[in-house]
């Protein structure tokens, strides 16, 4: 068991849309990232998965709405159902799925698709 300080680890890595794995529990990973931009159309189709924002703001796009989130909330997606993060300024969000999630699903990407994931 030890203390993790989350804007510590946060100060550790600057690359943006690749998730870093600083814990585990129960089949689950607890990520960082760091997004900006706009990133791949996708879904899961075994996991659900929990974005809570850390710092700034992430808009988390659906084909019929878009949801806005600000530091200290939260959104959970539903297995099945097609999504996209935006950040049009940088934002830190912490993430939590079941290890086996790949970070674009059903949707393969030369970019973004990071089928390795690093501990920190």
């Amino acid at each position: 068991m030890k203390k993790i300080n989350i804007n510590e680890k946060l100060q550790t890595f600057s690359e943006h849309w690749s998730p870093k794995i600083i814990g585990a529990l129960n089949g689950q990973h607890i990520k960082l990232a760091k997004f900006l931009g706009e990133f791949v159309w996708h879904k899961h189709e075994f996991e659900d998965e929990l974005f809570y924002v850390v710092k700034g703001k992430l808009k988390m796009e659906f084909r019929d709405k878009t949801i806005e989130l600000n530091p200290g909330e939260f959104i959970i997606v539903p297995k099945n159902v097609e999504h996209r993060p935006i950040a049009e300024k940088e934002v830190s969000v912490m993430l939590f799925e079941p290890d086996t999630t790949i970070n674009t699903g059903n949707s393969h990407d030369d970019t973004f698709t990071k089928k390795e994931q690093e501990w920190i």
